[in-house]
């Protein structure tokens, strides 16, 4: 049975071995959460893009925990900023029209309850070990400009 299974796996290419075992991509730095979070902005927009939305997220953890049994303090701030690349987004789209499920982009930046002066930016990476070589190669073009744009905030080269 084995045999048979990792015979398959090489039939397929192995696309779940192949793939980077971090779904979550994440930088951080020592530093104020405002001044990170604007960085995150100001990255954003440096590539052209409009920022759609920013959620709260630390605000409705915080206005929630009671109604769901936990008061427990996790973050000092945290925000997701959504956002979109039209010419990056048709690209994906065009080469899978099922990749419209990684659209809109999104980057997160927060600072823990513990560790209140490590501020992290975070990106999800828009990955599909289904896709065509043509969906593969604009997912990764998308995953390039998130991470260009959390390395851009934290100042990483």
């Amino acid at each position: 049975m084995f045999r048979a299974l990792f015979a398959s796996l090489i039939a397929l290419g192995t696309p779940a071995l192949a793939a980077d075992p971090h779904p979550v991509v994440t930088y951080s730095k020592q530093a104020r959460f405002a001044d990170v979070r604007d960085d995150v902005k100001a990255a954003i927009e440096s590539k052209g893009l409009v920022i759609d939305y920013e959620s709260h997220v630390n605000r409705m953890l915080e206005r929630t925990g009671k109604d769901v049994g936990s008061a427990r303090k996790l973050y000092t701030d945290a925000q997701a900023f959504v956002f979109c690349s039209a010419s990056l987004s048709r690209k994906t789209m065009e080469a899978d029209p099922a990749n419209v499920a990684m659209c809109p982009y999104s980057i997160v930046v927060y600072a823990t309850a513990q560790a209140p002066d490590r501020v992290y930016v975070a990106f999800r990476r828009p990955w599909r070990p289904d896709g065509s070589t043509a969906s593969k190669a604009a997912l990764k073009e998308v995953e390039a400009l998130l991470d260009s744009i959390a390395r851009e905030a934290v100042g990483v080269k």
